[in-house]
C-alpha cells in the first residue's frame, strides 16, 4: 500500500530557509569571534621566522600523513557497504576526498551529503544505503572519541566549555548508538508505526538500509578500523609540533586531536576556519606553551592540514568531470526526494 506524502507548503519552505540562513549567519559570527581572539596578540611579525626555522621533513611527514589518513576511511566506507555490494577501493576514496574538498569550501559540512551522492552516482549502491552507512561512521567515529576524551580527562585538565561538550557528546553517543542497535536488530519493531502513526518513509527505508548492514561480521571489523582511524590524526598534529620544535609533550598533540574533532561535529565556517585556530591554539597553551607562540602555530597548523586537503580534493572533482555548484544542486535535490 503507497503512502500519501503531502508536499512541502512555501511557508514551511521559507521557514527552512530562514533557519539555514540563521545557522549560516551564527556559525561564520562564531567562527570570526574565535579568528580575532587568535589573531589579537598573536605577533604575526614572529610568524616567517618561525617557518624557515621549521623542520622541513616532519613538515613533509605532516602533509602526507594528513593526506593518507583518509584511506582508513575509505577502507573503513568500503567494508560497511561489502554485505550491500562489493565497492571498488577507489571509488569510496575519490567521494571521500571530493566530500573534504567540499567542507573546506562550503559551510555547514556540505561534505558528508555530497560524497554520499557521489558514490551512489558512481556506483549502483542506493543513496539511502550510503547515508545509513555514513551514519553507522558517525557512530563508530563518536564512540572512539569519547573513550579519547575520557583518556584525556586522565591526562589533565580541560577548559570548562569543551568538558561541558565532551559531555553532551557523551549522552548524545550512548542515545544514537541505542537508537541504531535497535534500529540494527529489532527490524520488525522498528518499522511499525509509533503513537499510532505510520513512520514516514525515509525512516523505515533508513531502518531497512541498518538491517542490512547491522547482520554482517563487517561491522565489527570496521569498527576496529574506525579506531585506527581516529588514532591516526595524531600523526599530523604530532609531527607539525615535531617540525616546529614545540616545547610540549605527545599528550598535547593527542588532546589536540580529540578537542579538535569534538568541536568540528557542529556546523562550522568553510575549513572550520577560526574555531580550528582557537582550539589549536588552547590545547597548545593548557599544556604550557606561551599564548602568542600557540597562537602563530594554529594558524601554520591550519594551513599545513587543509591546503593539501583542497588540493587534492579538487583534482579528485575534476576526475569526476563535475563542478562542485553542479554536484551540490544534485545531491541535495536528491536527499529532498529521499526525505519525502
Amino acid at each position: 500500500m503507497s503512502t500519501y506524502v503531502a508536499p512541502q507548503t512555501p511557508s514551511a519552505e521559507r521557514s527552512r530557509k530562514y533557519r539555514s540562513w540563521a545557522i549560516l549567519i551564527v556559525t561564520n559570527l562564531l567562527s570570526l569571534v574565535c579568528l580575532v581572539f587568535v589573531l589579537r596578540g598573536a605577533d604575526l611579525g614572529h610568524i616567517w621566522g618561525e617557518m624557515r626555522h621549521m623542520h622541513w621533513r616532519w613538515v613533509l611527514l605532516a602533509i602526507m600523513s594528513d593526506v593518507c589518513v583518509y584511506l582508513l576511511h575509505g577502507w573503513r566506507w568500503q567494508l560497511l557497504l561489502q554485505p550491500i555490494q562489493r565497492i571498488k577501493f577507489a571509488h569510496c576514496v575519490e567521494a571521500i576526498y571530493v566530500g573534504l574538498f567540499a567542507n573546506e569550501v562550503l559551510p555547514a559540512r556540505a561534505g558528508e551529503l555530497i560524497r554520499c551522492f557521489l558514490l551512489s552516482r558512481s556506483t549502483t549502491v542506493p543513496l539511502s544505503v550510503t547515508f545509513a552507512s555514513a551514519l553507522i561512521e558517525r557512530i563508530f567515529d563518536g564512540v572512539w572519541l569519547l573513550a579519547c576524551f575520557f583518556f584525556c580527562l586522565q591526562m589533565g585538565k580541560l577548559p570548562g566549555v569543551l568538558l561541558k561538550g565532551g559531555y553532551i557528546l557523551g549522552a548524545i553517543i550512548v542515545c544514537c548508538g541505542a537508537l541504531l542497535a535497535y534500529g540494527m536488530y529489532a527490524k520488525n519493531q522498528s518499522s511499525c508505526v509509533c503513537f499510532g502513526r505510520p513512520l514516514p518513509r525515509w525512516f523505515t527505508t533508513l531502518i531497512d538500509d541498518l538491517h542490512l548492514i547491522g547482520h554482517s561480521r563487517y561491522l565489527y571489523l570496521s569498527f576496529l578500523v574506525s579506531g585506527a582511524y581516529m588514532l591516526a590524526q595524531i600523526l599530523p598534529l604530532y609531527s607539525l609540533v615535531r617540525a616546529s620544535s614545540l616545547d610540549v609533550s605527545w599528550m598535547a598533540s593527542f588532546t589536540m586531536m580529540v578537542l579538535l574533532r569534538l568541536t568540528s561535529i557542529v556546523p562550522q565556517a568553510p575549513g572550520n576556519l577560526g574555531s580550528f585556530q582557537w582550539v589549536a591554539a588552547q590545547s597548545l597553551i593548557m599544556f604550557g606553551l606561551v599564548a602568542p607562540h600557540a597562537k602563530r602555530f594554529s594558524l601554520i597548523l591550519w594551513a599545513v592540514m587543509t591546503l593539501p586537503l583542497i588540493i587534492i580534493g579538487f583534482i579528485a572533482l575534476a576526475i569526476t568531470g563535475l563542478t562542485m555548484s553542479h554536484l551540490h544542486r544534485q545531491a541535495t535535490a536528491a536527499a529532498k526526494d529521499r526525505s519525502n
